[in-house]
């Protein structure tokens, strides 16, 4: 499941930071800056889940060895699904990155990525924004074009100050740009992610824009499926949030898990940031090789 033995650190204490991205998908930070960046912010164990690809796991692992850093890695992907016609993100951690039920699938999760990339295109195309294929294509190099590498593309030629107005004018459902998805389903994400040795999590629940009915029946959904986790603690959260979080992971008997889904250097998002779990919430970690308590920010 990791890199190197947990707990190869002294401190009483080990931060977690289970959710994070790099250029692989839609990440700003190349592999191997974004480990660097973990162990600078004290990052003790991090994931890295980038989306429907495994791509950059490899390379940060690498760098981690060539350059001895004091980081434990968790090779992770945050799946893409559809339920009840809302995208739902699962975030697989601990996973082989070998196994074939995982790779299949993200192989299909990125052919539809693909799809949906051209589709987005050529809306904007047909709306009078030229050179969205291409543009996206810069911002993603030799990643996974996401909706985010289109965002950037649009800021770059002035049609927003920035990606949160672009995605509300241009990228958001119902708007312009926007292309529906044909995600896999969530029994497909968390059986893959099971088969390939790993822990299935529901990604950010809070921010489905679901009711506190249709919440707990995507986790009732979640549960039955087989999945493991709920990602309780994000770095920009309200305490309310975390303690609603918190109360579903004891009733349904979830594992806790905690995550910046860092993207980017910015304000309000940092590695590691405000990462810990409420008391009585079982954290996801609990059964890897090392058992550690997460110190309060």
């Amino acid at each position: 499941m990791t890199d190197k033995p947990l707990g190869a650190k002294s401190s009483l204490f080990t931060l977690y930071d289970l959710h994070s991205h790099t250029t692989a998908s839609d990440g700003l930070l190349s592999p191997e800056a974004l480990v660097a960046r973990a162990v600078a912010m004290g990052v003790d164990v991090l994931a890295i889940t980038d989306h429907d690809t495994l791509k950059g796991v490899a390379v940060a692992r690498q760098a981690i060895i060539s350059q001895a850093l004091p980081l434990t890695l968790i090779a992770g992907v945050e799946i893409s699904t559809r339920w009840q016609n809302h995208e739902i993100h699962i975030v697989g951690l601990g996973i082989d990155i070998a196994h074939p039920a995982i790779t299949e699938l993200l192989a299909a999760q990125r052919e539809k990525r693909r799809e949906r990339a051209v589709d987005i295109a050529q809306r904007l195309e047909r709306a009078g924004i030229t050179g969205a294929w291409e543009g996206a294509q810069g911002f993603a190099c030799d990643g996974v074009i996401t909706r985010g590498h289109f965002a950037r593309y649009l800021v770059s030629i002035g049609k927003a100050d920035n990606l949160a107005a672009v995605f509300k004018k241009y990228l958001s459902k119902g708007n312009t740009g926007y292309a529906p998805s044909q995600w896999c389903s969530i029994e497909e994400a968390v059986s893959a992610v099971r088969q390939a040795g790993g822990q299935a999590v529901v990604a950010h629940p809070g921010r489905y824009q679901l009711s506190a009915k249709w919440l707990k029946r995507l986790l009732d959904h979640f549960v039955a499926a087989g999945g493991e986790g709920i990602e309780v603690a994000s770095c920009q959260q309200s305490p309310q949030e975390r303690t609603l979080l918190a109360g579903y992971a004891r009733e349904r008997q979830l594992l806790g898990s905690q995550g910046s889904d860092f993207h980017m250097p910015c304000a309000w998002i940092e590695l590691g940031r405000k990462l810990w779990l409420p008391g009585g919430v079982e954290p996801i970690w609990r059964d890897w090789p090392t058992h550690h308590t997460v110190a309060p920010a």
